[in-house]
């Protein structure tokens, strides 16, 4: 009998990775096929579904050509998607204009007319999120004040993932993780909240059919089949979002469970039964992708980001060394940035090249080095960029931690996992141990593929996420290092505090 196999479709923002999926859990291969993404005007960020849609066909195809699996030997096709977007279908899953994703802020007003009716407080608590522009319900009201004749024709306003089943199913459905990204998600509910749902002036028939991520929403359609390069009657399950199929992926299954995901962005994630309800709502929370557990996160937004911003700038020579050498820039750098010391010589780096989320909430936060004098080296400044990235995702972790969490260890994945030097950056700043999966850039898809196997029945549940998931490596805290560090984080703080008037002032200029 041939091997069987699950497909997990990752869209990501700069494209989309299908990935093959064994029954033991281990990557047979992956392909990836990107897309664009159009900036109309300041704070507007748009792509076309059409394009997500062609990557799915576009790497479905590649992957099976690539290894010779025929489409029988696909058990089922699962998703992690973008989240927080606003994807405008008609009745034929077809978009009616290009998508709103995560990265547009473009419905500020809109936003404020929610804190407006319901007050901040009480949105974070029904949705687990502050109301904002980055989320889907602001975008679809938008598109109704300014596109009333596109909002008439609407159907169902979805995520990324959810257009793609849409398209293979008929069916027009979301998981509970997914919907948190709408700030319409009622979340101890399990359901669409009637009261942001009024507030926005919207009716929940325009929302996807609720579900978890589990679910077996329909089979790919004899009418697509071909184009999408899957058999007819294949298993569509509908996954999650990719934060949360990153927190299952990660083998973050368990109550207390913690991990950083370093990419572009960032952020920390712990495993709950409970939401973790923030009084500064520096935090927020998701559905887990396991019913009964949730998932509460803080995100910061330029990580590896900004450590790609001081590779482009001031480490050129690295660049082209690496070229010379097949290597990465990053690994030159963090052989340099070991050259430095714990405190970079007292050199500190606020993250700020994007503003920031959570933990600051603040659009107008810059980036600083701060303590800069002529006896600093590039190795200074490296090493100062990575503590500093690090030390603005310690106060994410310190905010669980003040809510009662118990993290004793966390686990790290993300291209910048990567690195050793900053893995034990991390478990001193952080004083906890600091494990590396087996899967670093593969652990989004692999939760999605871990829904689809749970969904048609080849993995048991979601215990299975950390046996198929093990540590490879370890790094404990030094404690010398970690009380100096501690001393370090109290001047971090206290110095943003001393910004926050000037960003103020320097970002109206």
């Amino acid at each position: 009998m041939a091997e069987k196999f699950i497909l997990a479709h990752d869209l990501g923002t700069t494209g989309n990775k299908a990935s093959l999926f064994d029954e033991q859990g281990n990557v047979h291969a992956s392909s990836l096929s990107t897309y664009g993404t159009e900036y109309p005007r300041p704070n507007w960020v748009e792509q076309n579904p059409e394009d997500w849609w062609k990557a799915v066909c576009t790497s479905t195809k590649q992957l099976l050509n690539t290894t010779g699996i025929t489409p029988r030997q696909v058990s089922c096709i699962s998703f992690s998607g973008q989240m927080m977007g606003c994807v405008v279908l008609d009745r034929r899953a077809r978009p009616l204009r290009n998508a709103l994703i995560w990265a547009d802020t473009r419905a500020i007003p809109q936003a404020e007319q929610l804190i407006a009716k319901v007050g901040m407080e009480k949105v974070y608590r029904i949705t687990g999120h502050r109301a904002s522009s980055s989320y889907s319900a602001a975008k679809i009201m938008w598109v109704r004040d300014h596109q009333p004749e596109i909002f008439a024709e609407a159907y169902k306003f979805v995520h990324a993932k959810d257009f793609i089943v849409a398209r293979l199913t008929g069916k027009f459905a979301t998981d509970f993780s997914d919907a948190g990204g709408m700030n319409l998600y009622d979340l101890d509910a399990y359901d669409w909240s009637s009261t942001m749902l009024d507030a926005a002036g919207l009716d929940h028939s325009i929302l996807p059919e609720l579900h978890e991520s589990t679910d077996v929403i329909g089979e790919v359609l004899q009418s697509i089949s071909d184009e999408v390069g899957l058999a007819a009657g294949t298993p569509v399950v509908i996954g999650g979002g990719d934060g949360c199929c990153a927190a299952a992926g990660a083998g973050v299954v368990r109550e207390g469970g913690a991990f950083n995901y370093l990419g572009s962005s960032s952020w920390i994630a712990i495993a709950s039964k409970m939401p973790i309800y923030d009084p500064s709502m520096r935090t927020f929370t998701w559905a887990h992708l396991m019913r009964g557990m949730y998932n509460s996160c803080g995100s910061m937004q330029a990580a590896g980001g900004a450590y790609q911003w001081l590779r482009d700038t001031l480490c050129l020579q690295e660049i082209e060394a690496a070229k010379q050498q097949s290597i990465s820039p990053y690994e030159l750098m963090n052989r340099l940035a070991e050259q430095s010391t714990a405190g970079a010589h007292g050199l500190l780096f606020f993250p700020y090249l994007l503003g920031e989320r959570s933990p600051r909430w603040n659009p107008d936060a810059r980036a600083v080095y701060f303590g800069l004098t002529m006896g600093h080296t590039r190795a200074d400044i490296i090493r100062a960029t990575l503590e500093g990235i690090t030390l603005n995702l310690k106060v994410i972790l310190e905010a669980f931690r003040q809510q009662g969490a118990q993290i004793n260890s966390m686990r790290v994945i993300g291209g910048g996992a990567n690195g050793r030097i900053w893995r034990q950056i991390m478990a001193d700043i952080y004083g906890i141990p600091i494990q590396r999966p087996a899967l670093l850039v593969e652990a989004t898809s692999f939760g999605a593929a871990l829904a689809g196997g749970i969904g048609v029945g080849i993995y048991k549940d979601w215990s299975l996420a950390e046996s198929l998931t093990p540590i490879v490596d370890e790094i404990h805290p030094n404690p010398q290092v970690t009380a100096q560090y501690e001393k370090l984080y109290d001047i971090f703080n206290r110095a943003y505090e001393a910004f926050v008037p000037l960003y103020t002032e320097i970002a109206s200029l």
